[in-house]
């Protein structure tokens, strides 16, 4: 498996990339400054800038709600998974909000907006209390404990 991620670029960022990939580097320019890429992360390894030829833009290293698959083909008819991508790094202009957080809570389609709020289950309600009590039954009956009456105060605790 390779490692990927997704490289999400203003529009007028993505015009540029574009045209370079597009065209031959030698007649793309003269200057090479002005056909360079670069990616630099800080010492935290979540904010960085992307350079492209001499403008720098601010970029975050975000993960995303749920696992992306990436495929791949070499005859146009059958697809080989190549990665399951699980972060984005979002190249934004300067003037732009600084994402909240380390997790980009939208994904990357319409359909996925607010994805962890609305299609993951919330963690349950659990009293540290009722977590320690299940767990010394389990324990006792574990080391030989009669099981009908472990269960009748299990059940008896689980439901009232």
């Amino acid at each position: 498996m390779e490692e990927q991620f997704i490289l999400r670029v203003p529009p007028s960022v993505a015009e540029r990339i574009e045209r370079l990939m597009n065209e031959s580097a030698a007649a793309s320019s003269s200057n090479p400054d002005d056909t360079s890429l670069d990616l630099s992360f800080s010492e935290d390894g979540r904010n960085g800038t992307f350079m492209i030829g001499n403008e720098s833009f601010p970029a975050s290293l975000l993960d995303l709600p749920a696992v992306v698959e990436s495929y791949k083909t070499y005859d146009d008819s059958v697809l080989i998974k190549t990665a399951d991508i699980g972060q984005m790094i979002m190249v934004r202009e300067e003037n732009d909000p600084v994402p909240e957080g380390v997790e980009y809570k939208h994904g990357l389609t319409p359909p996925m907006r607010d994805a962890r709020r609305r299609r993951f289950r919330r963690e349950p309600d659990l009293s540290a209390e009722l977590v320690n009590q299940v767990e010394k039954h389990l324990i006792n009956i574990m080391h030989g404990v009669s099981v009908s009456i472990l269960l009748f105060f299990l059940l008896k605790s689980l439901w009232f």
